[in-house]
């Protein structure tokens, strides 16, 4: 199995007192000498190649400190994947800790694509698997001393897992960290001294290396519905060649910043507040997203404890959604999903364009809308696109708030729901007034499951099948409502609840369909009923 390793820089491959950065092509010969003998006594079948012409521009070495990386630099990274797809099984690329977190996400947009609707486009089918350590992978005791490999250190393990994780065959853009393997979208820096750096908060590990790697298939991404999809198809591989070029000279016109809830000093007459200077001078400065990093559920000072809309921070955070700048409503709590509407203090910043992101980090949302906003003019979409799309799990950055998906999260248990993307509608499995109330947000029914049901039967669960069959179960496990859009072939498909009933059903755009997406195509609409 050919696997390909990519050195970007960073502790694992630095040398000397102080340390330094080595360059790819001295990193390679000493890996070939020193490491490959190793992994070989492992891994009877494996080759690896050291790929040396992935150059970053910045440095004299071509390789960076993570803590210098831009955001163009994500490209460079994602194109010496794609232009070498062809010739390797899996791939692992050496990063430094400090932006890993960002890379790693900013890797699973950059290597799949989707169109305006969040349906895959382009999908990876191959594993890219990021790595780094705490502590350097070789020692040199001088200038003239050979270099030789420090056993026991991260360094050693993180490389020789990400290695078996490139050969695990898993469709994912993954960080190799300690012992673990997470989604690399979902992952965070939260030790700075530890060998045990990186934790995924909202998502469990895909794998964990004890005697051997152990991966759940369950937990990871299922790869192309159809082989023309996936990256080894070489239209598809052009087609995104194309698109991370063309992101390449655009990403840097497309800055997002992260601003932090922090106590600061504000005035309600007349308004003013240091927060909403920090955000006008964003948006002066060339912002066209902002992340808001949240108190708690989704917190956040608005200036005016009793009437937000007069506060000096709504204000400025109305001024930037006016002018084209969005809004992320992220939280700075480590785990957890936002919920703006459970306080006060948070309920008023729909009002001001600031989009849900569920569980997502807050480096996952940078990159993301960095990203979908630099994409829009490429793929012809609107603001309001870019928006649903960045509200929406495109490839298990978040949870899935609005549908389910036959491949992926294919259930509804008693008293799970799903909800529209602005929460003007919620779709719940109740547990004793009836499976499957589609209902307003304020809690108006507008569609039941149409079915007569008998003593015994709740609490059910609602299955989204991979034969396009979407199936309600009592508690004994008997189908006792379906969908009838069932294809003996097979046909992974969605219970989506989209669009809006905003205004209390004035601005009705909402529908709940099954689509089958195999075949891009809606297989039944049940609501509104056609």
């Amino acid at each position: 199995m050919k696997i390909a390793i990519i050195n970007t820089g960073g502790t694992i491959s630095c040398v000397g007192n102080p340390l330094a950065p080595m360059t790819a092509s001295a990193f390679a010969q000493a890996s070939q000498t020193l490491l490959d003998p190793i992994l070989k006594q492992q891994f009877a079948a494996l080759e690896t190649h050291y790929l040396t012409d992935i150059r970053f521009p910045e440095s004299a070495t071509h390789t960076l400190d993570s803590t210098n990386l831009q955001p163009s630099d994500w490209c460079i990274m994602a194109l010496g994947v794609l232009e070498h797809y062809a010739d390797y099984d899996g791939f692992v690329i050496l990063h430094g800790t400090d932006s890993m977190d960002f890379s790693g996400a900013a890797l699973s947009f950059l290597l799949n694509s989707v169109n305006a609707q969040g349906y895959p486009s382009v999908v990876l089918s191959k594993p890219v698997i990021i790595t780094g350590s705490q502590v350097p992978l070789y020692y040199q005791a001088g200038t003239s001393q050979p270099l030789t490999l420090n056993y026991n250190t991260d360094a050693f393990q993180n490389l020789c897992g990400a290695v078996a994780a490139a050969q695990s065959g898993i469709p994912e853009v993954g960080v190799y960290f300690h012992n673990h393997l997470y989604r690399g979208n979902r992952v965070v820096k939260t030790n700075a001294s530890q060998f045990a750096a990186f934790s995924s908060p909202n998502y469990p590990a895909l794998g964990e290396y004890g005697v051997s790697l152990t991966i759940d298939p369950a937990l990871c991404l299922p790869g192309p519905v159809h082989a023309e999809l996936g990256l080894d198809n070489p239209s598809q591989r052009s087609t995104q060649i194309a698109l991370v070029r063309s992101l390449q000279q655009g990403l840097d016109d497309y800055p997002v910043a992260q601003l932090n809830a922090f106590p600061a000093t504000y005035r309600q007459n007349p308004a003013s507040g240091f927060l909403a200077q920090l955000v006008d001078a964003m948006v002066a400065a060339g912002a066209r997203g902002l992340i808001l990093e949240s108190y708690g559920e989704g917190n956040f000072p608005s200036g005016n404890p009793d009437n937000p809309a007069a506060g000096a921070i709504y204000q400025a955070l109305a001024r930037a959604n006016q002018a084209g700048v969005n809004l992320v409503n992220c939280t700075q709590v480590l785990a957890g999903t936002v919920n703006s509407s459970a306080y006060a203090a948070g309920a008023w910043l729909p009002a001001v364009g600031a989009l849900a992101p569920a569980d997502m980090t807050p480096m996952a949302a940078l990159a993301k809308l960095m990203i979908l906003m630099a994409s829009a003019d490429e793929q012809g979409w609107t603001r309001q696109q870019v928006q649903t799309l960045l509200q929406s799990n495109l490839y298990g950055e978040m949870s899935s708030v609005n549908y389910l998906d036959s491949r992926i999260n294919p259930e509804l248990l008693a008293n799970q729901g799903l909800s529209c993307l602005d929460g003007s509608a919620l779709l719940v499995n109740c547990a004793e007034q009836g499976p499957l109330l589609l209902a307003s947000g304020h809690s108006e029914p507008l569609w039941r499951l149409p079915i007569n049901l008998h003593a015994g039967d709740l609490p059910g669960r609602l299955r989204m099948q991979d034969d396009g069959n979407l199936v309600f179960y009592n508690r004994s496990n008997q189908a006792i409502w379906a969908s009838d859009t069932g294809h003996f072939g097979g046909a992974s498909s969605r219970l989506l609840l989209s669009g809006s009933f905003a205004n209390q059903g004035a601005d009705n755009s909402l529908q709940l369909q099954v689509y089958d997406y195999s075949a891009m195509t809606c297989a039944c609409q049940l609501y509104p009923v056609l």
